[in-house]
């Protein structure tokens, strides 16, 4: 009971630092989209959290957009409007670079974590007036299902981007690997046409000097 009640109060603080940031609600259909207009989208595992210096590490499982050669990349809290990966657990990151390498996830960005205590896009908690007597199981039931819609919609939220990123992902190496062949097949293209040009010229050379030989010989 008790860890629901700190979970809540967790939750609707993180909610009204999100609005102090003046963050639009960003529907599940431009999740990705709104996403990658971030420098590096990635999706991974917190690892490790120094909450006094607010550095958060994160290890890199699948990366979606940006050139990064490491497995590993850090988090510096930079401000209010800073996303906080307190919890180890997974994560799908939209951020951009600092100038030291490390990354800022925005509070405003579509960045969530598998858990989704720390979202700005939960539902309403239950409406419970003090004035009213209820029963503590009731109570602790209301939660509960409030709990259970939170999670389900951040499960569906998780589900469609990670999918989306991998469809994504998938048609930038299709155009990567095209624009390959292409620039194969030009070079080649190339040789070809140079060789044909070598081949003018020794031809030429050839004919001139058999010319030049028969106009000797005479």
């Amino acid at each position: 009971m008790k860890l629901k009640f700190l979970l809540l109060i967790t939750t609707l603080l993180i909610t009204n630092y999100s609005f102090s940031c003046d963050c639009k609600t960003i529907d599940r259909k431009n999740m990705v989209e709104i996403g990658l207009k971030h420098e590096i989208v990635f999706y991974g595992e917190v690892i490790k959290v120094d909450s006094i210096k607010r550095i958060y590490t994160f290890r890199i499982i699948e990366l979606f957009k940006g050139k990064y050669n490491s497995q590993f990349i850090t988090q510096k809290y930079n401000g209010n409007c800073s996303s906080i990966p307190s919890i180890k657990q997974l994560w799908i990151v939209y951020a951009n670079f600092n100038d030291d390498k490390t990354i800022e996830v925005s509070g405003c960005s579509p960045s969530t974590g598998f858990k989704p205590y720390g979202s700005d896009s939960m539902p309403s908690p239950p409406e419970i007036r003090t004035s009213q007597k209820i029963d503590d199981q009731i109570k602790s039931l209301s939660f509960y299902v409030w709990d259970l819609k939170f999670e389900n919609r951040n499960l569906q939220d998780w589900i469609y981007q990670l999918e989306k990123l991998r469809i994504y992902k998938n048609s930038q190496k299709e155009i990567s690997d095209k624009e390959k062949t292409d620039a194969k097949l030009e070079t080649y293209s190339q040789y070809i046409i140079i060789s044909l040009i070598v081949n003018i010229v020794l031809f030429l050379i050839l004919l001139f000097v058999i010319l030049k030989k028969k106009n000797f010989s005479k």
